[in-house]
């Protein structure tokens, strides 16, 4: 089972990017909460935001109000709609997953990242 992130790109300060994450495999599984983090150059890895398979969001202070976390269960998806964009939300984008599958539990499965420029 992987997640496999796509979306991101370069953009101007205050423009808007979306951010799409889908898990997939050749076996059955199954995912319980989702989210996204994120790497600027020269920094740790972050959270940004994340959403259980119920629904409940949690948004780091960072980004509240400018980024909005969504995700279709039945697409296994998860999205990232980041408006209002600054150059302070330049990073490599990560989704992470906490996936079930051949009777064990994968908590905090990475995908690859997807690179977000945010130029001034």
């Amino acid at each position: 089972v992987q997640l496999q992130a796509s979306g991101g790109g370069l953009v101007q300060s205050g423009g808007s990017l979306r951010l799409s994450c889908y898990a997939s495999g050749s076996t059955t599984f199954s995912i319980n909460g989702m989210g996204w983090y994120r790497q600027a150059p020269g920094k740790q890895r972050e959270f940004v935001a994340d959403i259980t398979k119920g629904g409940s969001i949690d948004y780091a202070e960072s980004v509240k109000g400018r980024f909005t976390i969504s995700r279709d269960n039945a697409k296994k998806a998860v999205y990232l709609q980041m408006n209002s964009l600054k150059p302070e939300d330049t990073a490599v984008y990560y989704c992470n997953a906490d996936l079930y599958y051949g009777g064990k539990y994968y908590p905090g499965t990475w995908g690859q990242g997807t690179l977000v420029t945010v130029s001034s």
